[in-house]
């Protein structure tokens, strides 16, 4: 019995560790998802809908 107490935290804590891990990656990758779209939008209101013309080069 005294072995099985001694595994007991050792395992809590790794497995809380595990937990905490997977749960910053969570709002890791919402975070990153939210900024990027954020950014996209912001980048496609900018830009004009239609090309520009472009002057033709002389020689």
């Amino acid at each position: 019995m005294g072995e099985n107490k001694m595994m007991v935290w050792p395992t809590v804590t790794l497995l809380g560790f595990l937990v905490l891990t997977a749960l910053v990656i969570a709002m890791g990758t919402r975070s990153t998802a939210r900024y990027e779209a954020e950014r996209a939008e912001l980048a496609s209101g900018s830009r004009p809908a239609t090309a520009e013309p472009v002057g033709a080069a002389t020689a």
